[in-house]
């Protein structure tokens, strides 16, 4: 099992929709709001690291 942290930052007036939307991506289990430079810590994870660079890649852009 890989684990890996994501640092996200969240565009203007966009803060309350994202959260719910990255816990809803497959590979992400946990999310939480920060304060700082980025809005969110997105926990991910995943058996491979294929599956790892598919969340980063494919399903967060």
């Amino acid at each position: 099992m890989l684990t890996a942290v994501l640092l996200v930052k969240s565009t203007r007036g966009g803060l309350t929709s994202l959260g719910p939307k990255l816990a809803d991506v497959p590979g992400i289990s946990e999310v939480y709001t920060v304060t700082g430079e980025w809005d969110f810590v997105a926990i991910v994870r995943v058996r491979e690291h294929e599956q790892l660079a598919d969340v980063v890649t494919q399903r967060l852009t």
